[in-house]
């Protein structure tokens, strides 16, 4: 027993020393790879709050926002201490994803292996006491069955997304938690008391302000009492004179002749007991995803990000979600062509559709049929659908079809199916045999797996690279020829930045988005009646852009239209009152026009939301000069030159204000 113990422990850290090391060797370029301009902006780079670092205001901000379309208060206070540990370092962002990655793929390793030995434990403890349910369970597996499902987890290609991308700190943050939870519940389960039920609890609710997906960990604990946990299956009776006059009056109320079939009617009896126990159990759990689901729909609704039914019908909805339950399935077996955004085609094909129902319906047919034999398939499957619902697009959730991230949790369902059957594939009986031959294919699908990954891991590397990728694997993709664009655009490639928004509007000719850019890269160009015509355009489309109308008026004054300009800035505002910028545009453009007193209301305005805005001060005091107030105009100019010495044009003007002051008074 003790070199058998001892045996345990090494084969348990061979497999975590080899989970470490292959991760790092797939993902260890991510050290040196950049922010991306898919979403970094909002949850890094351009967010003063979370470039601040781990300050009061900033976790009170964490709390509150829903910044980003979401609420979750833990995602934010992580990128948070990030900022304040390695500062705006982009690969030490990587590499804190990198690190929350292998310690999910430990955490679900060892909960993998503990569930089979508490199960294991409990199935021998029965034959012991001679329960009356024989167990129906499959044997229960090495500790190499749990290390392929968590290699599985940890190298496949369709994880790329979920680490090689800051902005998904909010996947392996959530999966860290998922996996807390399922270890405390299992500790729970082995000692059933109060402090490891609120630990549990506790867990979960952490979880869940990283981020909503762990609404369906509740499901998946019910799942797990069924099996590996087998909390349901198996009746608690341990003595049989407990039975004995049920059995007599079950067997005389239905005249059963052969006694073998009362234990069954009693267990199931005592199962529908244990498995009201267990709802039950879960109701705490239940609330909270409730109570998550309802905050975050509230949330991305009011954000924008829900989109509504005039734009994807709810059959369309149903249809993309049956084919894209089944294209994550073909993904993980063939992962290529694999994209940062894959572009929702509206209804598929009714073959598509029909194929993907068919199929999944005969896989559950056969988990179904194989549950008692096999009880590792149904579970395994039942939690693949089920974590899946969140994100299958049935509450649809941007302009994207599927997305990798979406399978980091749910993936873990088909894993484990994969694991728990290899070892039955030979009909092996000599357990060193089967070892081996376990061993040999784990190695040659796991050396695929490193490979691709590590090959799927460059494509994120910078902005440029990532959308150059995903168009050469998708078509129709509009939506990133805008997003490489915009990239382009400011590296100073407008020519190129051209073609791509030109592409965008061939395949989506009333992308107003595009429209929008296109008329900035033509503006850049010198090129300022088309980029009128750009702008007027989008207007048609979609009257209601606050940076359209900002963008027209800015074209309009470069050809001396300050008047028009004046009335697309004052649309503008009315959009977005809360617009500095476009505040202060309207401010210029009323001040040489000669509406001094208005321009001047604006401009103390933009002062009043922002302080320190140095062309709000010199045009602020410009527009006091006109109006006789020489010493406000001064006491402008001068704070002005405080916040920035260096300014040529507050110097100037300020010495003209002191030079008319002098000449007044002489």
């Amino acid at each position: 027993m003790h070199r058998e113990t001892i045996f345990n422990i090494r084969a348990d850290l061979l497999i975590c020393l080899f989970l470490v090391i292959t991760t790092l060797g797939a993902y260890w370029q991510v050290r040196d790879h950049e922010f991306v301009a898919f979403d970094d902006d909002q949850y890094v780079t351009k967010n003063p709050h979370v470039r601040a670092g781990l300050t009061l205001k900033g976790v009170a901000w964490a709390f509150t926002t829903a910044h980003a379309d979401n609420w979750h208060p833990l995602t934010w206070l992580s990128h948070m201490l990030d900022v304040e540990l390695y500062g705006m370092n982009p690969g030490q962002h990587h590499m804190t994803n990198l690190l929350f990655h292998i310690a999910n793929t430990l955490l679900l390793f060892f909960v993998l292996k503990r569930m089979a030995e508490g199960g294991e434990r409990r199935e021998a403890r029965s034959e012991r006491e001679k329960t009356l349910h024989p167990s129906s369970f499959a044997p229960h597996p090495s500790p190499l069955t749990c290390g392929i499902a968590a290699a599985l987890f940890a190298l496949h290609p369709l994880h790329v997304e979920s680490v090689a991308w800051v902005s998904e700190r909010k996947d392996l943050l959530s999966a860290f938690f998922w996996m807390l939870t399922l270890w405390a519940y299992v500790r729970y389960v082995e000692h059933p008391k109060w402090h490891t039920y609120l630990t549990v609890i506790l867990c979960f609710a952490l979880g869940l302000m990283a981020k909503p997906m762990l609404v369906t960990l509740p499901f998946v604990l019910i799942l797990l009492d069924y099996w590996p946990l087998d909390r349901n299956l198996k009746s608690e009776i341990r003595n049989p004179k407990q039975i004995r006059n049920p059995k007599s009056e079950i067997r005389n109320k239905f005249k059963i002749q052969n006694p073998k079939l009362v234990p069954d009617i009693c267990c199931r009896e005592s199962e529908s007991f244990k498995f009201q126990v267990s709802i039950i159990e879960k109701l705490p759990f239940f609330i909270l995803a409730a109570l998550s689901s309802v905050t975050t729909f509230l949330v991305q609704q009011q954000g924008g990000a829900v989109k509504p039914l005039e734009w994807f019908p709810l059959d369309v909805r149903i249809a993309n979600a049956l084919v894209s339950t089944i294209r994550y399935l073909h993904k993980m077996l063939w992962p290529v062509d694999l994209a940062y955004l894959y572009p929702h085609p509206g209804m598929p094909q009714w073959w598509e559709i029909a194929g993907s129902a068919a199929l999944l319906l005969i896989i559950s047919l056969l988990a179904v049929r194989t549950r008692r034999t096999r009880p590792y398939f149904i579970v395994g499957w039942l939690w693949y659908l089920g974590t899946l619902v969140p994100v299958i697009g049935l509450v649809q959730v941007g302009l994207q079809s599927m997305a990798d991230r979406y399978t980091y949790i749910p993936l873990i369902g088909i894993f484990v199916m994969i694991a728990w059957a290899v070892p039955e594939f030979p009909r092996i009986r000599d357990r060193r045999h089967e070892k081996v031959f376990v061993a040999i294919i784990a190695a040659a699908i796991l050396l695929i797996l490193i490979r691709t990954t590590y090959i799927q891991a460059g494509y994120w590397a910078n902005s440029v690279t990532l959308f150059e990728h995903a168009l050469e694997v998708t078509t129709g993709n509009y939506t990133t020829h805008l997003d490489l664009g915009v990239v382009l655009q400011n590296q100073g490639k407008i020519n190129q930045a051209i073609t791509h928004y030109k592409e965008a509007l061939r395949i989506k000719p009333k992308f107003v988005e595009a429209h929008n850019n296109l008329g900035t890269a033509l503006e850049e160009q010198g090129k300022i009646e088309a980029a009128i015509r750009q702008y007027a355009e989008a207007l048609r489309i979609s009257p209601g852009l606050a940076k359209t109308h900002n963008n027209m008026g800015i074209a309009l004054e470069k050809m001396g239209r300050t008047d028009e300009a004046s009335r697309h800035y004052a649309q503008a505002l009315e959009i977005d009152p809360d617009n500095v910028h476009v505040r202060f545009n309207l401010g210029t453009a009323l001040f040489v026009i000669g509406k001094i007193n208005e321009a001047t209301v604006h401009f103390r305005e933009v002062l009043r939301r922002s302080p320190n805005h140095i062309a709000a001060l010199n045009n602020l005091g410009a527009a006091l000069f006109q109006k006789g107030k020489a010493d406000e105009a001064i006491a402008c100019f001068q704070k002005a030159l405080r916040i920035k010495p260096d300014y040529v044009d507050v110097r100037k003007n300020l010495e003209r204000v002191l030079s008319g002051s002098t000449k007044e008074k002489d």
